[in-house]
């Protein structure tokens, strides 16, 4: 389980402020958690595509104010940061840190800025759809076909 020890706010090209761990990885927000109070309910094969960010004590802040980062405990009894309230995860559509490919997926994934609102800067045409859990044991073969709806 990988830890997230810090929190980066800076700004992305395109995108603008944004918030990424300690290796560059943008951090997002879920339209169906609630900040108020906090509480995760990307859970289960949600959770395999969208990887919590978990602390287990108090990341390093740059760039985020340390009166928006809380935790919020997980079903499974893990913290996860929150944002402002919202707790934040990274993507696994995600292949280099700084890429921002989760952004609008499902309509309901958006890139978290410092202040734990949605960075609506750079939106993609349509909605795009997530990419597949990875499966147990997958040598990397995605099925295919069905990631296009008409």
């Amino acid at each position: 389980m990988k830890l997230t020890d810090e929190l980066v706010g800076k700004s992305l090209p395109r995108m603008g402020k944004v918030v990424t761990d300690q290796d560059g990885w943008v951090l997002y927000r879920f339209d169906k958690d609630t900040a108020n109070p906090p509480q995760s309910n990307c859970v289960g094969k949600c959770a395999d595509v969208w990887p919590p960010a978990l602390t287990d004590g108090n990341p390093q802040l740059q760039g985020v104010s340390d009166d928006k980062v809380g935790t919020v405990t997980r079903q499974d009894g893990t913290r996860q940061i929150t944002i402002g309230g919202w707790p934040v995860y990274r993507y696994i559509g995600d292949k280099k840190p700084g890429q921002w490919k989760g952004q609008g997926v499902g309509g309901t994934w958006f890139v978290v800025d410092p202040n734990g609102k949605k960075n609506l800067t750079c939106l993609p045409t349509g909605t795009p759809k997530p990419v597949a859990p990875p499966a147990a044991g997958d040598s990397g073969s995605s099925g295919g076909g069905s990631d296009y709806s008409y």
